[in-house]
């Protein structure tokens, strides 16, 4: 670590509400991943110097040396960051205890039988515990279940002889990364912070205050724990409802998108979302599960949550029989044909394919016997596949027995797409029957 990054002062207390400016202490983030590396860019972006540890070789490389893998940060912005010495990257926890503040921001799956699996941030924690010193600043980003922070993250950090609360401080702060948003940014979403004290709290609030827009501090890290979870929560139950509403209305022979649009005109009472191939990403898949593993603890079935899940898992399957039925019109077996998917992100205009109903759909698809290529101009390879994105020309539309719609990114190219394709299954409501030369099939 350069000794330009090194910190001897203090930080300052927040006064009058207001967070004073911190004197450039240095701020650790463990877990350099779609969380960890914007969390260090907002941070070096406010002159404040980063240490990021992974335990990825590659990653860490990567970042010394300015190249970034993570599409919200680009090349520039990183070794920008990395030349002046505001972000440098280690394998090592070496230096860990001479940091001022340390950011958690480590995964948190589930583990085979649906439960938290918080060996991670466990981990992460220990190590911390071994190098922890009076007056630093502990925070965990990683969304996890309400308690973690007290019932977990204290203890093991307690082993070190040092009292939460007292000798150190520590909160939770959730993260709110939306990959490939561009109006609300790391620095600009406001920032939710719940402290074990509220000195906890003031101190958290006094860094992140440093890089962050707005700060919402709360009263404590279960509530600060519960808001991730209610987030997420509200889109998978949302999500759930309409993916419901449009199998219903495949059966009754209902544009759903049209009663989407017709519905989307009440100005009060009333908030859209689209029905889709099934949810993607880290968070709205896994996260409520989290608490829905907690609840049983107060005995409590949180059944909307769990019937959110089952709904939404059904919709890769779902989306498998418009195929079928697209295929059976044009008197073909979905057995022996070749199927072109369009776009394997979980979402569109990034790179992630994190728990993508893409993956899902290939799979059924080659289960069934079909032969599945894909292309998206985001995803060069999908490695457990065996498989790389095609490129998207006359050529391939034609020879694909149907075309699939999962991922609507906009670098495709849709008139391409509508002018070449025979058979079209548009997952995403992006063509319209106007754009398309042959036949069109809807979710």
């Amino acid at each position: 670590m350069s000794s330009q990054r090194q910190s001897t002062s203090t930080v300052p207390p927040r006064t009058s509400g207001k967070t004073r400016a911190v004197a450039r202490p240095c701020i650790g983030i463990v877990g350099m991943g779609y969380v960890g590396l914007p969390l260090a860019v907002t941070f070096a972006n406010a002159n404040l110097p980063v240490l990021g540890l992974d335990l990825s070789r590659e990653r860490v490389e990567a970042i010394n040396d300015g190249r970034s893998y993570i599409e919200d940060v680009p090349d520039d912005a990183l070794s920008r960051l990395t030349r002046v010495g505001l972000i440098e990257a280690t394998t090592s926890w070496e230096e860990f205890g001479s940091l001022d503040a340390i950011v958690i921001c480590v995964p948190t799956p589930l583990t085979h039988h649906r439960e938290p699996d918080l060996s991670a941030i466990e981990a992460a924690t220990r190590a911390i515990s071994k190098r922890l010193r009076p007056g630093q600043t502990i925070i965990l980003e990683s969304t996890t279940y309400p308690g973690t922070t007290r019932e977990v993250v204290a203890p093991i950090l307690a082993g070190s002889g040092l009292v939460p609360g007292r000798d150190f401080h520590l909160a939770f702060s959730p993260e709110r990364v939306d990959p490939g948003r561009e109006d609300y940014t790391t620095p600009s979403t406001p920032k939710v912070i719940g402290g074990l004290t509220p000195e906890c709290t003031e101190m958290a609030l006094t860094y992140y205050g440093a890089a962050f827009e707005e700060m919402v501090p709360v009263a404590s890290p279960e509530i600060a724990e519960m808001t991730k979870l209610l987030e997420n929560i509200f889109r998978s139950v949302n999500i759930a409802l309409v993916n419901e509403l449009a199998m219903l209305c495949d059966r009754m022979d209902i544009d759903v998108w049209e009663v989407i649009r017709a519905a989307s005109t009440k100005p009060f009472g009333f908030m859209p979302f689209s029905p889709g191939p099934g949810l993607g990403g880290h968070c709205i898949p896994i996260d409520p599960f989290y608490l829905t593993w907690k609840a049983r603890e107060f005995d409590m079935h949180t059944e909307f949550i769990e019937l959110a899940g089952k709904v939404n898992s059904q919709m890769p399957a779902f989306s498998v029989g418009k195929v079928v039925r697209a295929l059976n019109e044009e008197g073909k077996s979905l057995n022996g044909s070749d199927i072109l998917i369009l776009g394997v992100a979980y979402k569109p205009n990034i790179n992630d394919t994190r728990e993508s109903p893409a993956l899902k759909i290939m799979n059924l698809l080659r289960e069934a016997g079909a032969s599945v290529s894909y292309h998206d101009p985001h995803v060069d390879t999908l490695d457990p596949q065996g498989l790389a994105s095609v490129a998207l020309d006359d050529g391939a539309l034609k020879d694909a027995d149907a075309v699939v719609v999962v991922t609507d990114h906009d670098a495709i190219d849709w008139q391409l797409v509508g002018a070449a394709a025979a058979v079209i299954v548009d997952l995403r409501h992006r063509l319209r029957t106007d754009e398309v030369a042959g036949r069109l099939w809807s979710l």
